[in-house]
Parts: structure tokens; sequence; C-alpha cells
């Protein structure tokens, strides 16, 4: 099964409060959090991995 990574946003203006990525099979494997952006307000730094 594809990996699945969910992210929230600590931006504090924005209003997403979490997403989910699913990746597929061909997805590098040191692909991370640092490589996306904010869906909603666009930022990169206020990412963060929400750990299960």
């Amino acid at each position: 099964m594809p990996a699945t990574l969910e992210v929230k946003c600590t931006n504090d203006e924005c209003e997403l409060d979490m997403f989910e990525l699913h990746y597929t099979y061909d997805m590098p494997d040191d692909v991370g959090v640092s490589d996306f952006q904010c869906a909603y307000c666009g930022g990169t730094d206020c990412l963060r991995e929400i750990e299960l």
C-alpha cells in the first residue's frame, strides 16, 4: 500500500486544520513534509507531520 502522510499547518492565521497526502508507489522514499506547502495559506515552514 502506498505511503500516507498526515500534515497539520501551525500558522495561527490559517484556517486549515490538517490534511493527508496519499503517495503513489513511484514517490521517492526521501520525500517529506518540507517538500510541500499548505494548500490553504501557501506556507512551507509551518507544516508539521502528525505522528500517530
